[in-house]
């Protein structure tokens, strides 16, 4: 889709299209119609068309819109364009009328200069928000653990200057949070409540050594994963427990306990993110979920 999406205008050859893959043309649409249910050179006009419509909506003019699309003459462009809209180009001028075109894909052009491309089909199963959002936490909480193992202790050790509302200080010592700390709770934090959803002892480990957290951090998620998964395919999100380890015990529901591990676990990750990056540790970046999504998608 990149190679033949890269260049819609219309007097790019197809030949020159299917190249950039290192395909021959005849290989080259035949993939694409398999994909998507569409001849490369139809999905590339309708969407080049779907594009112009929108521009011609926004004060471009015909002769504009022709020239960039490649078109030899505003004659030629008017008639490809009246044939798949129904009407002349002049009727779009500085008129916001629907630029879409009928696909048998869902692939369309998104404005300013994108492309739509469609999800799963709706007779299939798609990822709920909460459990991608769970996975990016537990996914980057694991490559920071393994960053860890690679990292001096004293900069694991080393006091982190900004905290917001010192949320991690030791409030009996005074101490500003450090890497370490702030990896212990995020593991912490899925053994506490994964013993929550589950309804399990929770055992409050001391063993904040990397490869100790390593191993609470294995043992933790598979439990928590699984409730997790039970909250979310039976819908269990104003249900209510009752956690005895708090003092005194308080009542939460499960949508309240997965939005504080969520909000809490993002602070936590961001803090322990930018002080890797301070020391000069930056492959992981910011963990930035989007980053997370196409590596998942990929």
């Amino acid at each position: 889709m990149d190679a033949l999406l890269n260049d819609l205008r219309a007097d790019v050859a197809g030949g020159e299209v299917a190249s950039r893959v290192y395909l021959s043309r005849f290989h080259f649409d035949r993939l694409v119609r398999a994909a998507v249910g569409e001849p490369p050179a139809r999905l590339r006009r309708r969407i080049l068309l779907e594009q112009a419509a929108y521009a011609l909506g926004r004060g471009a003019t015909v002769t504009d819109v022709a020239c960039a699309c490649g078109y030899g003459s505003p004659e030629a462009f008017a008639r490809a364009f009246s044939r798949a809209h129904g009407r002349p180009p002049s009727d779009f001028l500085k008129r916001r009328l629907p630029f879409v075109l009928p696909a048998p894909n869902g692939i369309h052009f998104h404005p300013p200069c994108g492309l739509m491309l469609p999800g799963r089909n709706e007779d299939e199963s798609t990822m709920d928000l909460t459990e991608r959002m769970t996975e990016h936490d537990l996914w980057v909480t694991d490559q920071m653990l393994r960053l860890a193992a690679e990292v001096p202790d004293q900069i694991l050790d080393r006091p982190i200057v900004l905290s917001v509302e010192n949320l991690d200080d030791d409030p009996s010592t005074g101490t500003r949070p450090t890497i370490r700390s702030l990896l212990n709770a995020l593991v912490r934090n899925k053994e506490m409540w994964g013993a929550n959803f589950t309804g399990t002892d929770y055992v409050d480990q001391q063993n904040d050594s990397v490869d100790g957290m390593r191993r609470r951090f294995d043992e933790a998620v598979p439990p928590y994963r699984a409730a997790l998964a039970r909250i979310v395919a039976n819908n269990q999100w104003d249900t209510a427990f009752v956690d005895a380890v708090c003092e005194p015990p308080q009542t939460f529901t499960y949508g309240g306990a997965v939005a504080h591990v969520l909000t809490f676990s993002a602070y936590r990750r961001t803090q322990a993110l930018l002080a890797f990056h301070a020391a000069g540790y930056r492959d992981l970046g910011l963990g930035d979920p989007m980053h997370f999504d196409k590596r998942d998608v990929g």
